[in-house]
């Protein structure tokens, strides 16, 4: 929250004022400082995890950034927006104003709906156990999002946006996110496409001089930032300058804004076709240098704590917070399944283990039921391996999985011994024929439906002959 917010503003002051001083309108200049402000998120997390870095002291600071700066986006599209319009300064005062209000009783409106309305909805017994109807919600509510946007006279992409960080935090989130993953890759991949389309080799070509050093400028220029930032709010020197070189690129949202000044590329465009060009193929540059610059991060970092005349190890020892240091420790007891059999489960736990007692469930229903009982629930399909780490079933100490289809018991086995390898597995056997496929799989205890109705039955029988007959 210090270093996201000084970057931005420390960036597009830099940025725009160099663009002012060659020569740029004011307006084309904070449009360009905007542009150059903000990093590739989706570039950025996806080399991290790749690399399993992610966790590292400099990967929770460029991720931390990088949210500020997604934060950032709807103001920077907002202020875009205005100065396309043009007019006197009391003119674009009274339409920031207007887009102001507009844009806070959308966000109203979409968190109604995605809060209120949706879940409400979800919950209505006719639609509960259809597992297509959230993914449907989400996509439908955020292409009326971009609509509503439009129709109110702001940025479509905004709206979008928008709708995507209200939906994060709907009670459907996860599940949502499980469902579009096997899409996700394609997805960024269609988007990747259409931003590629927007160079022109031929000019990039016959300008590449020009191009590589606004690149190299900006490469430069945002590390020096990035990392005098960080390291003012804090971080040392190592994780400071590794954070500047994973966030030195220029980032996709950074399209939807040029595209937004350059309009129809008319004279009333505020970025001209050769500014225009000449800001997307840096920016295309500047992704495409990204993973090198991610890999040298760690290095970098290195090679300043020995110019500084430390030692690494001092830093880490010395300056790295202890957020993250430990390890989770596995104390957590999951019930994955929470219609009766879960349920008796629970009761039968509560007087001892209530604060170590987590749900997961997909009907809405059950998961009041536990909410009730005052345990933690999470809404989801359990097999989807998203939804058990949003869970952190890494923690586990014992899984309890009551959910009745054998297969899907094995497969939750199986996804519980990648993840929790250590954790004990209790599982339920709805017939006798089932009970060994769930102890191969991985169960260390089954308990058999069938085998234990036998031998209740048979017990009911006995005390009921031990009894003296009634006349």
């Amino acid at each position: 929250l210090v270093a996201g917010p000084l970057q931005v503003l420390i960036t597009m002051a830099l940025a725009g004022g160099a663009s002012w001083f060659l020569g740029a309108s004011f307006s084309a200049a904070v449009v360009i400082g905007a542009i150059v402000a903000l990093s590739s998120t989706a570039c950025v997390l996806r080399l991290l995890e790749d690399r399993a870095e992610l966790d590292s002291p400099y990967g929770r600071v460029s991720l931390g950034v990088l949210l500020v700066q997604d934060v950032a986006v709807v103001p920077l599209m907002l202020i875009v927006t205005i100065l396309t319009t043009g007019g006197t300064t009391g003119e674009m005062a009274s339409q920031l104003a207007l887009s102001l209000v507009s844009a806070v009783v959308l966000i109203g409106a979409f968190y109604g709906l995605f809060n209120i309305v949706a879940p409400r909805l979800l919950r209505l017994k006719t639609w509960r156990r259809n597992r297509e109807l959230p993914i449907l919600l989400a996509v439908v509510m955020a292409m009326g999002s971009a609509w509503a946007a439009h129709h109110f006279g702001l940025s479509p992409a905004m709206g979008a946006f928008v709708a995507g960080v209200l939906l994060a935090i709907s009670p459907f989130a996860v599940q949502v996110r499980a469902d579009i993953e096997p899409i996700k890759t394609v997805l960024v991949t269609l988007f990747f496409a259409a931003v590629g389309m927007f160079a022109d080799v031929g000019w990039l070509v016959a300008n590449l001089p020009l191009v590589c050093g606004i690149m190299g400028a900006i490469v430069v220029g945002k590390a020096l930032v990035v990392a005098g930032v960080t390291r003012l709010s804090g971080a040392p020197w190592q994780f400071a300058a590794a954070a500047g070189c994973c966030l030195a690129q220029v980032g996709e949202f950074s399209f939807v804004l040029a595209t937004i000044a350059h309009g129809n590329g008319g004279e009333n465009s505020l970025l001209g076709d050769d500014v225009f060009r000449a800001m997307v193929s840096a920016t295309i540059l500047s992704l495409l240098v990204t993973p090198y610059l991610i890999a040298v991060a760690p290095v970098a970092g290195g090679w300043l704590v020995a110019r500084r005349g430390r030692r690494a190890s001092a830093t880490v020892a010395d300056d790295v917070p202890e957020v993250g240091e430990q390890p989770h420790s596995r104390d957590l007891i999951f019930v994955i399944g929470f219609g009766p059999a879960g349920q008796r489960a629970a009761e039968d736990l509560l007087a001892t283990h209530q604060q170590q007692l987590v749900v997961i469930d997909i009907n809405p229903e059950n998961l009041e039921i536990a909410q009730r009982y005052g345990l933690p629930t999470h809404l989801g399909d359990a097999t989807r391996s998203e939804i058990l780490e949003h869970a952190e079933i890494s923690r586990a100490n014992l899984v309890i999985i009551t959910v009745p289809s054998p297969l899907t018991a094995r497969k939750l086995i199986h996804l519980v011994r990648h993840h929790a390898n250590e954790a004990i597995i209790l599982a339920r056997s709805r017939y006798h024929l089932h009970r060994w496929q769930l102890v191969h799989a991985g169960a260390h205890v089954v308990v058999d439906e069938e085998d234990r109705v036998g031998h209740e039955l048979a017990g009911a029988a006995l005390r009921a002959l031990d009894e003296p007959a009634v006349e």
